[in-house]
């Protein structure tokens, strides 16, 4: 089925010059029908989609090097962050190329798209499948349009992380909640650092080793995680290999859009089994409605419940299965 950028461009609503163009943050399944795959760039920092997107053979950065002459912003869930896109997008561009924006309702396509009027040259807007595409010139981006850093509860975070605008109450309780650390020490799901400079508070640990799928958040993880036993790895959580462990902390994520899916954070517990110390432990939070249990129960041999408190459970694996993990 063709997408509805597609189909924007077989009507006309979108135009793409001949050059180069950058794709800001697309979807793994972009249709790239009538598109040259030689002329494309793919500007993306989480990690599973820049390597899927490089399995299709496209060229795939997380930082755009150089001047395209055109480019396609794909609305994301944070409004601020889909802001900062666009403002990449016209500083990276010729005054007047197009820039073109595509998202869905559900994304806060409309909110966007009232925004790029007030700031921009808009044309025609293209509406199918629940979503809009439109274009407008290239021009100078509102000032507080930036990616640039936020100051949030003493971190450093950006535009798009999660947990943005301060410290995640689970992410929080778990620090309250973990216990002693000592020696080898990972952050799984890293996000910006808070975590892990929780860790880096004992004397007793010799490496802490975070694990962040998002470009951005482990950017910002290397300013609020300025130590030299700090280790920074961008990759998949769930996919990371490594030697084991001797404790493994982790607020696993539930979704990668709008919808939850809790199978992603079954995942992140399967991958602390793989990574967890025979003599080690991993220390979890989530919220207290995800069913994580029986994961838990098969990927290890002890698992008990440390505190239930404001929505949120804190849980100790110990024993990890690394048959069933």
């Amino acid at each position: 089925m063709q997408s509805r950028l597609s189909l924007a461009r077989a009507a006309g609503a979108v135009t793409f010059p001949e050059g180069r163009v950058a794709l800001f943050r697309p979807p793994v399944d972009l249709d790239l029908e009538g598109l040259d795959p030689g002329r494309l760039v793919a500007v993306h920092g989480f990690r599973p989609d820049h390597d899927a997107l490089a399995g299709r053979g496209l060229a795939v950065t997380p930082d755009l090097e150089g001047a395209p002459e055109g480019a396609v912003v794909f609305a994301t869930r944070s409004k601020a962050f889909a802001r900062a896109l666009i403002a990449q997008a016209c500083a990276a561009l010729p005054m007047g190329a197009p820039v073109v924006v595509d998202g869905q309702k559900g994304d806060g396509i409309d909110s966007l798209l009232k925004a790029c009027r007030a700031a921009f040259d808009v044309r025609e807007v293209f509406s199918k499948a629940h979503g809009k595409c439109f274009a407008f010139p290239a021009a100078p981006a509102p000032a507080d349009w930036t990616d640039g850093p936020i100051e949030a509860d003493g971190f450093v975070t950006r535009p798009g992380v999660f947990s943005a605008d301060g410290i995640d109450p689970g992410s929080a309780l778990l620090a309250a909640k973990m216990g002693p650390l000592a020696g080898r020490v990972c952050d799984l799901g890293a996000g910006w650092g808070f975590l892990a400079r929780a860790a880096l508070a004992s004397p007793d640990v010799t490496e802490v080793a975070l694990i962040e799928a998002e470009r951005i958040a482990l950017d910002c993880a290397r300013s609020n995680a300025a130590d030299p036993r700090a280790v920074f790895y961008w990759a998949d959580a769930t996919r990371f290999e490594a030697p084991p462990f001797d404790h493994v902390l982790c607020n696993p994520p539930f979704h990668t859009s709008r919808k939850a899916d809790p199978e992603l954070g079954r995942a992140f517990v399967r991958a602390a089994a793989r990574l967890t110390a025979p003599r080690g432990r991993s220390v979890f939070v989530a919220n207290r409605h995800l069913p994580y249990e029986a994961t838990l129960q098969e990927a290890f041999g002890s698992v008990v419940v440390l505190n239930e408190m404001a929505g949120y459970k804190v849980i100790q694996a110990e024993r990890p299965q690394r048959s069933r993990a």
